[in-house]
């Protein structure tokens, strides 16, 4: 029997966007995404105010008082050198968050540029940006950036630099491997077809729809780069003193963990609750993103 045929063009479909009132309402159905965002608002607040709830200023040092444990005066007691404990771990999450979030958004920006630009165009563009991908993946991460911060020297700067040269390439190979996915869609083709330019294609009918991944990467990558940032302050290449940080904090109250304990572990939870925090937000985001996990499509048991 022959199939019944029409004139009328068939449009192409734009694959559905999750609206955002719809991501959401499903973060927050997350139970422990709902926790990560309370974390995660009480450590921001925490940087913002710090000059508001510190009782003492951070770089004050009283030598009549040195390791001494909590107190009504010092909450967590103070230092080596008699610093409030308190007041300089609440300075010290400006240095951790503020590092983790800069080279996030920096990876993400570097890395799905690269990564958007590779997938559309292929060929010998591809190859060229991918091979240089796999090189840098190649290289063991966390002993590469402690060698190369050891080599430039301590601080914030060159903390910048070393984090910045590897923190792209993941996010690059992310968003390449979505873009070879939707670019052979048919409102791609159709775009395509009307004459639109190759970045109008790229960053209004493609960006789009293959950002779910990198925000879940996104918040992952947040916790890891405070906990990369807390390794290098611990082995002394981070901000310089007397700028507080939770790493470097942890670094000098280990020494003192048996006369002083909050020296080291109350940075140290702090660390911890950052990065649970946004996995906890990861964990929601992908359920949100996902339309299996959302109950649009089969349900997994």
């Amino acid at each position: 029997m022959a199939e019944k045929t029409t004139d009328e063009p068939i449009e192409p479909r734009r694959v559905s966007r999750i609206g955002t009132k719809a991501i959401i309402r499903g973060v927050f159905k997350h139970k422990l995404s709902r926790a990560g965002i309370i974390l995660i608002f009480l450590l921001a607040a925490m940087a913002v105010f710090s000059p508001f709830l510190s009782t003492h200023d951070p770089n004050t040092q009283d030598l009549y008082k040195v390791l001494t444990g909590p107190s009504f005066d010092h909450w967590l007691g103070t230092d080596n050198v008699g610093r409030d404990l308190y007041s300089r771990i609440i300075y010290g999450s400006r240095v951790s968050l503020t590092v983790g979030i800069f080279f996030v958004f920096f990876s993400v920006f570097i890395g799905s540029v690269l990564g958007l630009w590779a997938g559309y165009k292929g060929g010998l563009t591809d190859m060229i940006i991918m091979r240089i991908v796999d090189t840098f993946m190649c290289i063991p991460y966390l002993p590469f950036v402690l060698v190369l911060a050891a080599a430039l020297g301590p601080g914030l700067r060159n903390i910048i630099i070393a984090l910045g040269i590897l923190g792209w390439t993941g996010f690059c190979r992310v968003m390449r491997g979505q873009v070879l996915m939707v670019r052979e869609l048919p409102y791609v083709e159709a775009a395509r077809a009307a004459g639109a330019s190759g970045p109008r294609v790229m960053f209004k009918h493609l960006f789009p729809n293959c950002l779910a991944p990198i925000i879940v990467m996104v918040t992952i990558s947040l916790g890891g780069f405070i906990m990369l940032e807390s390794t290098m302050a611990f082995f002394g290449l981070g901000v310089q003193p007397p700028t507080p940080s939770w790493g470097k904090e942890l670094r000098t109250g280990y020494a003192y963990l048996e006369t002083v304990p909050f020296f080291s572990i109350a940075p140290g939870v702090l660390i911890t609750l950052a990065v649970l925090a946004f996995n906890f937000l990861g964990d929601g985001l992908r359920d949100s993103l996902d339309p299996r996990l959302r109950g649009e499509g089969k349900k997994i048991k």
